[in-house]
């Protein structure tokens, strides 16, 4: 096992802390074709905060070699030599929340390119049931002129990161594995027993084991659906929303769910690929997409809210300064990726409001080049009519809000961490 020599496709938040797991006791070449990312890499630099830097350079090896240790590239002829291929791309949905298949396929006629007889390639990226056979393998036996599971075998083992959680890290999440036939899938499950300490759980197909992945985060989709209704709900009767869950939660079988935006790189897009394949088979699901309507409305739904509150305390609306806290996708980390944030942003522009965006962990070239705002990681001097607080940021609870709000004013909070005294609402 330790003679194998793993390729790692795709050096995002999902790759690098895989890529450096695996480098501890196996040779890995970590490729990405951001050519930037892989220089800050071979600097022992991490924007993304996954991986400390100490411990990232631990790892890096200075040259390509077939011993143990991580060495990053962008030329696809360092990948030759290789005989496990695991790739970890993006998988997002379109405007029409439709999913985008592209850098999946990309990332397999890379892998396709240089493949050879008794290579073993493992997918773990998010998809939709039959995506890794019927989508991805066909590419890899154009590009590679090999044929499945007699040249070439494949896997699939669903990537279970959580973007800024130094708590649950990659080696110490379960992992699920599987293979295209039980041989390989024996081979794939060793090779992540090798290196994750909490263990792993064969699946008996890669289907079984696609299914699991996007079956996990459109479970907790719909249960936060739930609660965002419930939010609505009770706001409308002038009952706390907290309150309630924190009573409920008393029982020991309720389950822990709270209310919010709800974006990120896989809670707000896993839903759509089970939907898209599940109407392709002539059904169509309720409750997956009636949970994701309801989620998505929640950026409208929190505008509208904030411009009540604004006229119940004859602040006036046009031209009103707003600063918004927190553009990320989550709390304590720099993702930005499908951020929610932004359906709250836009909402407020269409009430003709002047909008600020403060974010001491976003990257401001990210967010304009994602989505054509301005941001700040500096917390602004001047005072505002409103304030928006729409991510739990650590640095958000030590702010002196009297210093930035005017005397008349709303504090609206998404995430309910300020205290109750100094709010005005939330969810």
């Amino acid at each position: 096992m330790n003679q194998s020599k793993i390729a790692i496709i795709g050096l995002g938040y999902v790759g690098l802390p895989l890529a450096r797991l695996f480098a501890t006791k196996y040779a890995v070449v970590g490729f990405d074709i951001n050519i930037e990312r892989v220089k800050e890499l071979k600097l022992g630099k991490d924007s993304t905060l996954e991986v400390e830097d100490d411990v990232l350079n631990s790892v890096l090896v200075d040259e390509n070699s077939n011993h143990k240790g991580l060495y990053c590239s962008s030329s696809i002829s360092d990948l030759e030599g290789c005989n496990y291929y695991i790739i970890t791309v993006p998988t997002p949905v379109d405007k029409n929340n439709r999913p985008i298949l592209t850098p999946l396929i990309k990332a397999s006629e890379t892998v396709g390119s240089v493949l050879k007889k008794g290579d073993i390639v493992v997918y773990e990226s998010t998809v939709y049931p039959g995506a890794t056979e019927e989508d991805c393998v066909p590419v890899l036996e154009k590009v590679s002129g090999l044929k499945f599971n007699k040249d070439f075998f494949a896997g699939y083992s669903p990537e279970r990161i959580n973007p800024g959680d130094k708590l649950h890290t990659v080696e110490k999440i379960l992992k699920v594995t599987s293979g295209s036939n039980p041989a390989t899938g024996k081979k794939v499950n060793d090779l992540y027993k090798s290196v994750i300490t909490a263990g792993t759980h064969l699946a008996p197909t890669i289907k079984v084991a696609e299914a699991a992945k996007v079956i996990e985060n459109s479970q907790r989709d719909i249960n936060i659906a739930f609660v965002n209704e419930l939010a609505k709900i009770f706001n409308l009767m002038d009952i706390n929303t907290h309150d309630v869950l924190e009573a409920a939660g008393t029982k020991w079988n309720f389950l822990p769910f709270k209310p919010g935006l709800v974006g990120g790189h896989c809670i707000g897009v896993d839903p759509y690929y089970l939907a898209q394949k599940a109407q392709e088979y002539g059904y169509h699901p309720e409750i997956i997409l009636a949970g994701r309507r309801l989620n998505d409305s929640m950026g409208d739904y929190i505008a509208s809210e904030v411009v009540k509150l604004m006229i119940t305390k004859d602040v006036p609306i046009k031209n009103a300064n707003v600063l918004v806290l927190g553009i990320t996708f989550k709390e304590n980390c720099p993702d930005v990726r499908n951020t929610k944030a932004v359906d709250v942003i836009t909402s407020l522009k269409g009430y003709g409001v002047n909008i600020t965006i403060y974010d001491p962990w976003a990257n401001e070239e990210e967010v304009m080049n994602e989505y054509q705002l301005e941001s700040t990681q500096k917390m602004p001097t001047r005072k505002f009519d409103v304030l928006v607080l729409t991510v739990a940021h650590k640095e958000f609870l030590d702010l002196d809000f009297n210093a930035i709000v005017n005397k008349n004013h709303v504090i609206y909070d998404v995430k309910n961490i300020l205290p109750t005294k100094i709010i005005d609402g939330g969810l």
